[in-house]
């Protein structure tokens, strides 16, 4: 080589690491259904486990007002990722057609032409699995439940052929692993990685690891939604962790935001099972819900985080999920974009920009639309019409579009301007349900929707009781039949996770001789199968007896039944072990 061209390619080679260096790493961690309470930095629920991700509020920005897109998963996700309203190209809720998405930029496709490493793990939710790639993410570990999912690389950080993933993690430790992977595999290059969680959205699936970080009284969904949450926890301090060992924590920006409100349901059943319902999340002091355009729907956890590059601080102004999108585009130095509908969040964050990020902000949800403008904020569902001034009422109580006229025709007006540039335009695109009419008498209009009845009695530790009741009493729990039943009385635990072979060990005192035993539905089941049963005989005796029941399945084990004798009986503990006598859950009733 000419000395002269060697000199040239030396010159370029370290241009290029310098360039490189100077791009931050950008990571996005995404949770679901996650209510804007639920992390011990806000202040609100003190039941939390937290302190990885209020570590990182603490060191960086924990936005007060930090919006998304819609009150729903798929297109609150089709704006995140492609930095623009969903509404602009036709995925207005969940089940719509991907088609517009499809043809968007993602952030993932902008960064790579910046020289970018990308990645993802955890919920995609926009299309097929093995489509991910084609929306820019080279590294996709593909996994949102306990079942296989799809992967192109290893947790050692190898590649591995495209295809069926079966690690056997709990999906939320495989999300955080695969995210550390990535990590692994690119800290020597600029990287965006993408992890979202499927936390804490149903179906509720904490294991026993995280279950028992949180003893005692408590809805068993609200238990579950906190492990859960405390497992993305461990998840964050595995990522810095991670990004410390490389010596790149402050070469990298964070943003852990939710997509939408927590789903309450109204009333926040504690229902058996994992499912459908509540997830045991929480949006207080926020009105409404997922599925609302009200303030708990869309107002969600939301922190930027950048080691010794932003202050750390409490941020008021309102910002919105669709800011990520441009903040990366600007960070990775590509020229801006007018199809863009955030901001740069950087120099309002570091003090360069007093003012706010945003004139105003604006939604559309299928048969609702809003607007935010500093102050104030106007909402509409179907022919209803609200005015709140979130300054002084972020809890929506007071409607104050009688008082205030003007306001409400002026963020109108705005609003119907916005929506007019809409796929299809307009303030809705269907019209109100029936469900969200009965949302909005609820939550908005003070016509408080009564509690629906039900025949079951009050948890206990978790154990909810059927065709009877319950109540802890002289060192036991005391389970009597409801007055004239002759049905088998039961009490019930939701929402585990134990292995298909396993010891169930009850200590109880039958009050007359009868027949109890336990039954147990699988994972994939829909209802209790009339072979998943195993009984025992209870005789009439004035001492606690063992009863030793050995289960046997397919497959986990997801809901059990402890069956009492008709008369009723007095439980002293309840034990499930494995194969190897290891206790795996247990219950005490004596106080």
């Amino acid at each position: 080589m000419h000395p002269f061209c060697s000199i040239l390619f030396s010159s370029v080679m370290l241009c290029g690491s310098i360039c490189a260096a100077d791009k931050p790493n950008i990571i996005v961690i995404y949770t679901d259904d996650h209510g804007y309470s639920d992390m011990g930095c806000q202040g609100i629920q003190k039941d939390l486990k937290t302190p990885n991700i209020d570590a990182l509020a603490a060191g960086g920005v924990r936005m007060t007002s930090g919006y998304v897109t819609a009150p729903q998963c798929v297109p609150s996700r089709a704006g995140l990722l492609s930095g623009r309203s969903q509404n602009r190209f036709g995925v207005e809720s969940n089940g719509e057609s991907l088609d517009g998405f499809n043809a968007q930029q993602t952030i993932a496709e902008r960064l790579k032409t910046a020289g970018y490493a990308t990645g993802m793990t955890g919920k995609w939710h926009l299309g097929p699995a093995p489509d991910i790639v084609r929306h820019g993410f080279d590294d996709v570990y593909y996994k949102n439940a306990n079942r296989p999912g799809w992967a192109n690389f290893n947790f050692d950080g190898s590649d591995r052929a495209p295809g069926k993933e079966n690690s056997k993690l709990y999906h939320l430790d495989a999300n955080s692993a695969a995210a550390c992977a990535f990590i692994k595999r690119h800290h020597d290059e600029p990287f965006f990685f993408y992890c979202a969680y499927r936390a804490p959205h149903v179906p509720l699936d904490a294991p026993p690891k995280y279950l028992n970080r949180f003893p005692g009284e408590m809805p068993e969904r609200r238990r579950q939604a906190l492990a859960m949450i405390s497992a993305m926890d461990d998840g964050v301090g595995d990522i810095l962790n991670t990004l410390r060992k490389y010596h790149i924590e402050e070469n990298t920006m964070i943003f852990f935001i939710g997509d939408n409100g927590a789903p309450l349901k109204i009333h926040k059943i504690d229902a058996p099972g994992g499912g459908p319902g509540w997830d045991g999340s929480l949006n207080e002091p926020l009105n409404g819900e997922k599925g609302m355009l009200s303030e708990g729907g869309m107002r969600v956890p939301f922190v930027v985080y950048w080691k010794n590059k932003i202050a750390a601080q409490v941020y008021n102004h309102p910002v919105i999920s669709l800011d990520v999108a441009a903040t990366a585009v600007s960070l990775a130095g590509l020229p801006s974009d007018p199809q863009l509908d955030g901001v740069n969040l950087v120099p309002y964050l570091t003090g360069e920009n007093k003012n706010a990020p945003h004139e105003a902000l604006y939604w559309r949800w299928v048969a609702q639309a809003a607007t935010r403008a500093g102050q104030w904020k106007y909402l509409r569902g179907g022919a209803r019409e609200y005015l709140y001034d979130l300054s002084n009422d972020h809890e929506e109580k007071h409607n104050l579009i009688k008082e205030h006229p003007q306001v409400a025709a002026r963020l109108r007006t705005k609003l119907n301007a916005w929506a007019a540039e809409l796929q299809p335009p307009g303030l809705a695109t269907r019209k109100m349900s029936d469900v969200w009419d009965k949302y909005f008498d609820h939550y908005l209009d003070g016509e408080l929707s009564p509690v629906p009845t039900t025949r079951t009695a009050p948890k206990v530790q978790g154990w909810l009781t059927r065709d009877g009741s319950s109540v802890v009493k002289d060192g036991v729990l005391q389970i009597r039949p409801n007055r004239n039943s002759q049905e088998q009385i039961l009490i019930a635990m939701a929402a585990l996770d134990l292995p298909a072979q396993l010891t169930a060990v009850v200590r109880l005192r039958a009050l007359k001789p009868g027949r109890g035993g336990i039954s147990w539905r699988e994972s994939g089941q829909k209802g209790f199968e009339a072979a998943n049963v195993a009984g025992f005989d209870c005789t009439d005796s004035a001492k606690i007896q063992e009863h030793r029941v050995n289960i046997v399945a397919k497959k986990k084990i997801i809901h059990v039944r402890l069956l009492v004798p008709v008369a009723g009986a007095d439980v002293e503990s309840i034990e499930f072990r494995d194969s190897k006598g290891k206790t795996l859950r247990q219950w005490q009733f004596a106080k």
